[in-house]
C-alpha cells in the first residue's frame, strides 16, 4: 500500500438540536467544509481531485440523492469531480476517510476529499408507504436517531433497543456506574471549555454564514457552567431507574468535518507540510444490544494489523456517544484514560452523526502537531452493533 497523507482537516463549529445552525441545510455544511479544505491547500488544482467520499448517517431529507455530489457542485468544484455518499451511521465520516485512504493506496487516486455532515435539525419525518390502497392508519417516524421501518424480523433475531437502552445494557454488563458517567460527562465539559479558552480548536473550525447573514464561529454545545450537582439531578432517560441521562449523553447537533487525503507524490508535487500520514483503519461487528463496546474489537483489529499496541499511542479521541460506553471501553481496552479526548468530546461538542468520524479525526490530528504526539486513534461506536477505528502518525 502506498504512504497516504493528510494534506489539510477542517470542521464547522457544532450547533445544538434547533440552535444556531438550525436554518442551513446539511448539503451547505459540507460546502462550507470543501471550500475551506481548498483554501487551505492553494496550491491543488481542483480539477486534480479524484473522487470526494463524504458521509450522511440519515439520508432521508436534504442529505438525500448523494450529498457528496450536491456538496461538491454547491462548494464550486469542477463538475468533473465526483462524488459518493458513505453510510456506516455515526462512523460514516471515519468511514469515507478510510475508502479515500485505500483508493490512494492502492494507487487508484492521488488526491481524495473525505469526511461527513448531519443536520439533525433539518432531519424529517418520513411515513412508510402503505400496502392498503386506502389504509386506516399510517405511523409517522422521526428520523433523527434510532430505528425506522425497521424489519419486523430483527426483534425477533437481536432485538431494537433504542441508542440510550444499549448504554444501559453497556453500563449494567460492564459495571459503570452513575457517579462515574456523571463525573466523565463534567470532564468532557470542562476539558471542552478550556480547549476553546485557549484557542485549541481555532485551527479546525471554519466558521459558517447562515442564510440570514448571521456567522456561527463557535461550537454551542459546551456548558460551562455545569457542575456534579446539576447532572446528579437529572432523571434517567431510557430505563426507570437506569444511569444514563440527558447529561452524561451526547447531544443531537448539526455539523460537519472533512479532510484532504493525498498520495505522497501529489503531496511533493504541493510542496506541502503534511498533518499526518494515515496509517491504518478497522471496523469490527458486537452484539447489537452492546454497540457502544465497538471501539474495542475495531482498536485491537486496527492495532493488530500494524503492529501496533496501545502502549504506542500519545492521543485518542474516542467519540462520546454516551459517558457509560466511553467508559467501558476504555476498561475494556486498557488504554490510559489521560490519552482519551483531552480536549473534550462528543459530550460536551455535540455528535452530528454522520459528520462525528470526520470531527474527531480532524480534533486528533490538529492537537497531534500541537502536542507532538507520535502516533493516534481516532475510534468510535456505531449503531446496530458496530465500531470503526483509524490509526494516524505525525511526520512532522
Amino acid at each position: 500500500m502506498r504512504p497516504v497523507y493528510f494534506a489539510a482537516a477542517r470542521r464547522t463549529p457544532i450547533g445544538r438540536l434547533r440552535g444556531a445552525l438550525a436554518t442551513v441545510r446539511p448539503d451547505d455544511l459540507s460546502a462550507t467544509v470543501l471550500r475551506a479544505l481548498l483554501a487551505d491547500v492553494p496550491a491543488l488544482d481542483p480539477a486534480r481531485i479524484d473522487d470526494v467520499y463524504w458521509g450522511a448517517a440519515n439520508q432521508a431529507g436534504e442529505d438525500n440523492r448523494n450529498a457528496a455530489r450536491m456538496a461538491v457542485l454547491l462548494a464550486g468544484l469542477p463538475d468533473t469531480v465526483p462524488g459518493a455518499t458513505v453510510n456506516r451511521l455515526c462512523a460514516s465520516g471515519l468511514e469515507a476517510v478510510t475508502l479515500a485512504a485505500r483508493a490512494i493506496g492502492s494507487g487508484e487516486a492521488d488526491v481524495v476529499l473525505a469526511g461527513g455532515c448531519e443536520s439533525m435539525t433539518r432531519a424529517p419525518f418520513v411515513l412508510p408507504r402503505p400496502d392498503e390502497a386506502l389504509p386506516h392508519r399510517i405511523e409517522t417516524f422521526d428520523t433523527r436517531l434510532g430505528w425506522r421501518l425497521t424489519n419486523p424480523r430483527m426483534a425477533d433475531l437481536h432485538g431494537v433497543l433504542s441508542m440510550g437502552e444499549t448504554a444501559e445494557e453497556v453500563a449494567s454488563r460492564y459495571g459503570i456506574t452513575r457517579e462515574r458517567q456523571d463525573a466523565f460527562a463534567l470532564r468532557s465539559h470542562q476539558r471542552a471549555a478550556e480547549a476553546r479558552k485557549n484557542g485549541h480548536f481555532d485551527t479546525e473550525l471554519v466558521p459558517v454564514e447562515r442564510p440570514d447573514g448571521v456567522t456561527v464561529a463557535q461550537d454551542e454545545s459546551i456548558r460551562e457552567d455545569t457542575s456534579l450537582e446539576k447532572l446528579a439531578k437529572l432523571k434517567p432517560a431510557f430505563r426507570p431507574g437506569g444511569t444514563v441521562t440527558a447529561g452524561n449523553a451526547s447531544p443531537m447537533n448539526d455539523g460537519a468535518a472533512g479532510l484532504v487525503l493525498v498520495s505522497e507524490e501529489a503531496l511533493g508535487d504541493l510542496g506541502l507540510q503534511p498533518l499526518g500520514r494515515y496509517v491504518a483503519g478497522a471496523s469490527a461487528g458486537v452484539h447489537p444490544d452492546v454497540m457502544g463496546i465497538g471501539p474495542v474489537p475495531a482498536t485491537r483489529k486496527a492495532l493488530t494489523r500494524v503492529g501496533w499496541s496501545l502502549d504506542d499511542l500519545g492521543e485518542a479521541e474516542l467519540n462520546e456517544a454516551f459517558a457509560a460506553q466511553v467508559l467501558a471501553s476504555v476498561d475494556q481496552l486498557g488504554i490510559d484514560p489521560e490519552l482519551v479526548n483531552p480536549t473534550g468530546g462528543a459530550i460536551a461538542l455535540g455528535h452530528p452523526l454522520g459528520g462525528s468520524g470526520a470531527r474527531i479525526l480532524t480534533t486528533l490530528l490538529h492537537r497531534m502537531r500541537r502536542s507532538g504526539a507520535r502516533r493516534g486513534l481516532a475510534t468510535m461506536c456505531v449503531g446496530v452493533g458496530q465500531g470503526t477505528a483509524v490509526l494516524v502518525e505525525n511526520v512532522n
